[in-house]
């Protein structure tokens, strides 16, 4: 048993590209972590929206208690059931992947379309299989959440640590958006990472996450930046892809929780 690599933090975040919620234990399930990425937003032509062209979504903050999410803007604030949804199914896409989904609410809808200042719709993800996803590099086809590609994110303290050391201003872990982050010896040893056990959970990596412009986003202004990306491209760049942490899949549902060595 390790006793260098441990699990430090652990992070979901329910809708897609708004800010996330630090967990102390979590359940792990094929499509990801419980409520992690299940909701997204989505425009008039039900495409999906990001961070990439609304920065300031990285301003509302969800919280989950007694089986409902509010979410905190500003000074507006808005909640609805974990369970409810309307009943007529959405096509849409999440990247190249097809997905179905189901509008929360009409006046959650016209909430988040009101603080956005555009016509947009909170979506669900409600079952296993109503997105897919094939992996470039393994060729097996994967049951994804709302998620860009994989259900977990993992990144090593050491990674964060050596990029810092090279940029002037400092930035934390939530720039990058991790599921998972595990104290680790040696900056980027996670991009080789092969099977490991986690609490009750066994993971397997996958490749490792080539980043976009959203790492520029300043999580705390929802200002885009022209770093880490700048630096990251300079020592990061393997093919035309900046890599900064790795995609990785569960193997079998179960709980893990902070202070859980990651065992190999």
């Amino acid at each position: 048993m390790s006793t260098i690599h441990v699990v430090k933090e652990i992070y979901i975040y329910p809708i897609k590209s708004l800010a996330g919620i630090s967990c102390k234990n979590v359940l792990a399930e094929e499509m990801g972590f419980e409520n992690d990425r299940r909701w997204m937003l989505i425009n008039a032509e039900n495409l999906h929206v990001t961070q990439r062209e609304y920065p300031i979504m990285s301003q509302f903050y969800p919280q989950i208690s007694d089986g409902k999410i509010s979410i905190t803007f500003q000074d507006q604030k808005h909640e609805f059931s974990i369970d409810e949804n309307l009943e007529t199914p959405i096509e849409t896409k999440v990247w190249e992947d097809k997905s179905e989904v189901v509008e929360v609410n009409k006046a959650t809808s016209e909430w988040f379309s009101k603080q956005l200042g555009f016509q947009c719709k909170l979506v669900k993800i409600n079952n296993i299989g109503a997105r897919k996803h094939e992996s470039s590099r393994t060729k097996e086809t994967y049951n994804v959440s709302l998620a860009d590609g994989y259900p977990y994110l993992l990144i090593g303290t050491k990674s964060l640590d050596f990029l810092n050391e090279k940029l002037e201003d400092k930035i934390t872990i939530l720039r990058f958006r991790p599921n998972i982050v595990v104290s680790s010896e040696v900056a980027h040893e996670e991009d080789d990472y092969d099977t490991f056990k986690i609490g009750e959970v066994q993971f397997k990596n996958i490749k490792p996450c080539g980043r976009c412009i959203m790492v520029n986003n300043d999580p705390k202004k929802g200002i885009i930046k022209k770093e880490p990306l700048k630096t990251l491209a300079k020592y990061r760049n393997v093919n035309n892809s900046v890599l900064f942490g790795t995609n990785i899949v569960s193997l079998n549902s179960g709980i893990i929780k902070v202070g859980d060595s990651v065992i190999f």
